[in-house]
């Protein structure tokens, strides 16, 4: 396999990195695999629910960053990876793991992406996707009520007391690294034609 290009999409939660990371599958299919920093949680067996359900989840010590380094350099050399596989109704890593293959590109998404300086060195593209606070809240309310089973006050509550001081401590300042940032997310056009363009030519490249 020839030359991988990495793609890392940051931003807020709720800024709308899923909606550009799965434009992006649904274009480029099978020539694109994705690594979700979300599943590299660390694993927390030994805390009971109550427990779990309290620890901050976003802060850069929450993740096993090294873990997902180690399978993006793997996904490089043309290695598949096991991905762990996180149950956010439960607060902890499953016993379940996703065979990713290799593709020449390679999408890495998440919240603290870009706070990590070695994840950063990794990576060939980095995007900030950015969107208003009140926005990201209302996304985020909709999106854990209706997916993740949660109650509408335990989100309100875990948003007040550490995604939003963890959004001003780590991922705000964490844009400064980025290449490109997109307002709007995946609803924004012409971001988005520039996104496929660089990979479509990136695949001509290695085909």
């Amino acid at each position: 396999m020839g030359s991988t290009l990495v793609i890392g999409i940051a931003g807020g939660t709720g800024s709308g990195k899923t909606t550009i990371t799965r434009r992006l599958q649904r274009q480029f299919e099978n020539r694109v695999c994705t690594l979700y920093h979300d599943n590299y949680y660390h694993a927390h067996d030994a805390l009971t629910m109550e427990e779990r359900s309290r620890l901050n989840y976003d802060e850069p010590a929450a993740f096993e960053t090294e873990l997902l380094i180690r399978h993006l350099e793997a996904l490089r050399r043309g290695e598949p990876v096991d991905e762990p596989v996180y149950d956010y109704t439960v607060h902890n890593r499953s016993d379940k793991v996703q065979r990713i293959l290799p593709a020449p590109v390679v999408l890495v998404e998440g919240i603290l992406i870009l706070e990590n300086e070695a994840l950063c060195k990794s990576m060939d593209i980095k995007v900030f996707v950015d969107a208003d606070a009140d926005v990201r809240i209302l996304r985020r309310i909709v999106r854990d009520v209706r997916e993740r089973g949660r109650s509408l006050e335990s989100v309100v509550n875990q948003y007040l007391t550490t995604v939003k001081p963890m959004h001003e401590l780590y991922v705000e300042p964490s844009k400064r690294r980025a290449d490109i940032i997109i307002p709007e997310g995946g609803h924004n056009e012409v971001a988005m034609e520039l996104l496929i363009r660089r990979i479509q030519a990136h695949l001509q490249e290695v085909d």
